[in-house]
């Protein structure tokens, strides 16, 4: 009875082909990042302590923030797109030195990003007309990080009638906007001095 109400619970959903939530998924994302073509880490500017295999670490290096998906570095922090959102909008927040956890940063880095995580969800809510967030950290492989060694926030943008923050782990749902057209409103928005 169990694996009846089970399938039949499955047979109610639509599926939608994403793969860029797939390749993520699956790990192809990692050997499909690995063969981009980059510039040499030679030619980067890494910080101390930065890990040339973090993502996040690469984009504070490299100056093509576009390419990086990197919206916003502040003197601490840097906001970028998620290259595999869980919803349109999905922002990470994190700080440029490459830290695994709260109780590393100090003062002024733990200031900087919560008013980033401020300032973005208000920016999302006025440009994108967002209803609600979920914002948070997954500390640890255990807990659900993909990068466990560079703190990040997220801030997913919600709306009525969309799914729970949790399932977008299991469904796929189409992004209705494409990254580079939200990269560009976000960059024009904090370029023109919007005040959030």
């Amino acid at each position: 009875m169990r694996l009846h109400a089970e399938s039949s619970a499955l047979a109610r959903h639509e599926q939608l082909w994403a793969p860029w939530r797939l390749a993520y998924v699956s790990g192809a994302a990692d050997e499909e990042a690995r063969q981009a073509p980059k510039r040499p880490a030679a030619e980067l500017d890494w910080l101390p302590g930065a890990d040339e295999s973090c993502f996040l670490c690469r984009a504070v290096a490299d100056s093509d923030d576009r390419g990086n998906l990197l919206v916003e570095r502040a003197e601490h922090s840097l906001v970028v797109l998620n290259r595999f959102p869980y919803n349109n909008g999905h922002l990470l927040v994190a700080p440029r030195l490459h830290k695994g956890r709260p109780d590393e940063l100090d003062q002024g880095e733990s200031l900087e990003l919560q008013q980033l995580i401020t300032t973005y969800i208000a920016r999302i809510e006025r440009l994108m007309k967002a209803e609600g967030f979920n914002v948070g950290l997954n500390l640890g492989r255990v807990a659900g990080a993909g990068l466990p060694g560079h703190l990040h926030w997220h801030i997913v943008p919600r709306w009525q009638g969309d799914t729970n923050f949790m399932p977008a782990l299991a469904d796929l749902r189409v992004i209705p906007q494409a990254l580079d057209a939200l990269w560009e409103m976000l960059d024009e928005a904090r370029s023109s001095g919007d005040g959030n």
